[in-house]
């Protein structure tokens, strides 16, 4: 199971929000590159980046730190946050990032998604972000009018292999995350899941590797030291993998 330690970037900045609110922000660093080349630095195999800017606009407004966290280190690197078109998702890519998710994209527009697994094959994830069963949309600060089950067999049916599934309402509260509804999403066997929200401990990891999903996001509970990342590398973590 790969770990993902996240870095959510606001105005430049490393932050957390809780349950997706933007009025409910902890900064835990001013400089983005400097927290991967930590992260990497403690064992890190991926990381996960996320312009909270750009997701909640629309459009990209972080491109300048995503470089610099790519630049920093030699891990892959897979990021989302404002990518709405073809256009965008080469302009993260030039960014030096493996692997683009899109989010609000993927609900509203399925057909973005098929050209892009076109384009771009296995390097295009899908966020399946949740709030009570539906899919939410620009940066978790609306809803959609779709089920989580109805996204997931669009994306399926566009050829997306890869999904993060965030359960918004535990997202940075560390209460663990929704495996319940994960578990649901690994038995369809279409995609590799990856669990996001509100992974607290390394139970949480456990509990996530024994539904068989194939990644988790880990973000306040590094930050807070809740879960110690070298050591959670050292029970999950795999060979390192050639970059994208």
């Amino acid at each position: 199971m790969i770990l993902y330690p996240a870095i959510d970037i606001m105005g430049g900045r490393c932050v957390r929000l809780r349950q997706g609110d933007f009025a409910r922000v902890t900064e835990y660093s001013a400089d983005p590159a400097e927290q991967a080349l930590e992260w990497e630095r403690r064992g890190a195999e991926y990381i996960h980046v996320v312009d909270l800017d750009g997701a909640r606009h629309g459009e990209s407004r972080n491109d300048d730190s995503i470089r610099g966290v790519t630049a920093a280190v030699s891990v892959p690197i897979q990021s989302g946050g404002g990518i709405r078109n073809m256009n965008d998702i080469e302009r993260r890519m030039s960014c030096g990032v493996s692997r683009v998710i899109l989010g609000t994209a993927a609900v509203r527009d399925p057909e973005l998604v098929r050209e892009a697994v076109r384009g771009f094959g296995d390097r295009i994830a899908v966020g399946v972000d949740a709030r009570n069963g539906i899919a939410a949309v620009e940066g978790w600060g609306g809803t959609g009018s779709l089920t989580v089950m109805e996204l997931c067999a669009r994306m399926r049916d566009a050829g997306v292999k890869v999904i993060i599934h965030t359960d918004i309402a535990r997202d940075g509260m560390m209460t663990g995350p929704n495996l319940e509804a994960s578990k649901v999403l690994v038995g369809l066997n279409w995609f590799d899941v990856i669990v996001s929200g509100g992974v607290a401990s390394m139970d949480d990891l456990h509990a996530a590797h024994d539904i068989g999903a194939s990644g988790a996001v880990i973000g306040r509970a590094l930050y807070n030291g809740a879960i110690n990342l070298e050591e959670a590398v050292r029970v999950f973590g795999k060979e390192p993998r050639e970059r994208c």
